[in-house]
């Protein structure tokens, strides 16, 4: 009889049309959806949206989540998986501090900027090498360490230095001009987004209507990155 919860629990997630619990990153719940809950909640009023941030994977077994945003290669076997948006990386830092610094003609002058880094100094130098810059150790490891991306992207905002931040995580604060690309390199990034949910909730009314919303709201960040990127 304990097998069959789950099961009854995925069951009963299905009939109530009303509440959907999403499960996603710190990082993604703090700089791309709770800035938009308002427009989500004046479109969907009857909706019951619970957000569950964590870094770990939900498994989906009686843990009473509906859905997963989760950043990576998209292969999580026997789940229902439909990507939600690619991203592309890039320097971003406050106006103010680029207006101090004064125009950036190349990708050697960020080095005279605070570089800020998101849990490791490997991903500023493999993102430099790229390009043909190569950056000293200790230049490398100047500037503080961040464990959360949004940290790394709050500090820039802040304007204490360049954050090498994902397009999907900086487009809210790009377009309100909290920041600005100094620079216009970027470089494709290795993972992408994906909605994922179990099978059985794939076609349930609560996540169709959250996935058009989601999409809906990707393709804006898109079009507003790309007149920004030209």
């Amino acid at each position: 009889m304990p097998r069959l919860r789950p099961a009854a629990a995925a069951l009963a997630r299905i009939h109530d049309d009303q509440v959907l619990t999403v499960s996603m990153s710190p990082n993604f719940a703090a700089k791309w959806l709770v800035p938009r809950l308002g427009d989500f909640a004046s479109t969907h009023p009857s909706a019951d949206l619970r957000i569950s941030a964590a870094m770990e994977h939900v498994t989906f077994d009686g843990d009473g989540i509906d859905l997963a945003i989760r950043h990576g290669e998209g292969l999580w076997p026997g789940l229902h998986v439909r990507r939600l948006c690619t991203e592309v990386v890039f320097p971003v830092c406050s106006p103010q501090l680029l207006q101090r610094a004064g125009a950036l003609c190349s990708l050697s002058d960020l080095l005279t900027l605070p570089l800020l880094h998101d849990r490791e100094h490997a991903r500023w130098r493999d993102w430099l090498q790229a390009f043909d810059i190569v950056i000293d150790d200790a230049r490398l490891k100047s500037g503080p360490v961040f464990n959360q991306t949004s940290f790394a992207i709050d500090a820039a905002v802040a304007g204490q230095g360049v954050a090498l931040a994902r397009s999907s995580l900086v487009a809210l604060d790009l377009g309100a001009a909290r920041l600005v690309r100094p620079l216009c390199e970027e470089l494709p990034a290795p993972f992408a987004y994906w909605i994922v949910c179990p099978p059985s909730l794939a076609d349930s009314a609560k996540v169709v209507r959250f996935i058009r919303w989601l999409s809906a709201e990707t393709q804006k960040d898109a079009v507003s990155l790309d007149r920004r990127s030209t």
